[in-house]
């Protein structure tokens, strides 16, 4: 999951703020986030990011790795399509998007939250997500034991 939050996000680069709306629900947030994130829009996407230290952090990483990124991968992610697999209401104030893209069609999720009447990205849970299902993941079993 790690790496595919990373390779959509690795499409972020800078851009300006003054035309993007807030989101109007949480699909709306989710699918704004990301589709800024492909195109390469950072700045755009962190308009629809939780701004904590951790989430600002997580950001800041993928607009390293996007700098990195070739341009063959950067015209991949721009021209993908997003493919919402399941979203799941957890309350009135979270969701839990299950989502890919497909450039890479890897399945990752994302929390989305509302706060102060605003639906936002909270990255974290991705990658804390990530390490949970790491912990409760059963070791292969050697069956030439």
């Amino acid at each position: 999951m790690f790496l595919f939050f990373s390779s959509i996000i690795i499409g972020a680069a800078c851009n300006s703020k003054k035309n993007t709306a807030p989101a109007e629900n949480d699909i709306d947030a989710a699918r704004n986030f990301i589709r800024a994130a492909l195109d390469g829009k950072f700045d755009e996407a962190r308009i629809y990011m939780l701004a904590d230290s951790i989430n600002i952090n997580f950001m800041d990483v993928a607009e390293r790795s996007y700098a990195k990124a070739d341009t063959e991968t950067k015209n991949g992610y721009r021209a993908a399509s997003i493919n919402m697999h399941k979203v799941t209401a957890v309350n009135d104030s979270t969701t839990i998007v299950i989502y890919s893209n497909s450039f890479k069609n890897d399945h990752d999720t994302l929390k989305v939250v509302k706060e102060n009447s605003q639906w936002l990205i909270d990255l974290k849970y991705l990658y804390q997500h990530d390490q949970e299902n790491i912990l409760i993941t059963k070791p292969a079993i050697d069956s030439s034991k």
